[in-house]
């Protein structure tokens, strides 16, 4: 069983993925987070020092990786991973995706507060990322609307969640 989250960056693949990855005893993985580590560097120092498109390759390469060496688990993807080198495809074909389809007001109203954390948004002011949020989501809706499961529930529950993945 290999469950990908995917969704905006904000929308809580993070936190949902920890939570189903405890209720399914099977393993947890954040891309950012495994990014990080096999870099040795910050996502904001990834970005500036080597660039997005030098990120986003990373970012496959250690999706394939794990995805290949693990027979189960949920991984918290990036928001742009679905995006690039026809990732949403490779995933729907080796797992299942899950859309957390977050309404852009929460996305703002979450993201405004750590901005700083967030190399994509973090010289942006406060008006600008509202733009930002509504143009970016509208890119990368026509990716996450190719997940096998799309999430709207609003605040999230875990029993949902697991009930909309598994069919119960």
């Amino acid at each position: 069983m290999k469950i990908f989250l995917i969704g905006f960056m904000g929308s809580g693949k993070s936190y949902c993925g920890r939570l189903l990855s405890e209720k399914l005893k099977i393993p947890f993985f954040d891309l950012d987070e495994q990014v990080v580590s096999r870099e040795g560097k910050a996502i904001t120092e990834i970005f500036a020092s080597e660039g997005e498109e030098y990120f986003r390759l990373s970012e496959k390469v250690i999706l394939y990786d794990i995805t290949g060496l693990n027979e189960n688990f949920v991984m918290a993807c990036g928001g742009g991973t679905p995006c690039y080198f026809n990732n949403i495809e490779f995933m729907n074909n080796t797992g299942t995706t899950v859309w957390i389809n977050t309404p852009v007001d929460t996305l703002y109203e979450r993201l405004i507060h750590d901005k700083n954390h967030r190399p994509l948004i973090s010289k942006l002011s406060d008006e600008q990322l509202k733009a930002y949020i509504k143009k970016k989501f509208a890119d990368r809706k026509i990716y996450y609307e190719q997940a096998s499961v799309i999430i709207d529930d609003e605040p999230l529950k875990l029993d949902a969640l697991v009930k909309k993945i598994f069919h119960v």
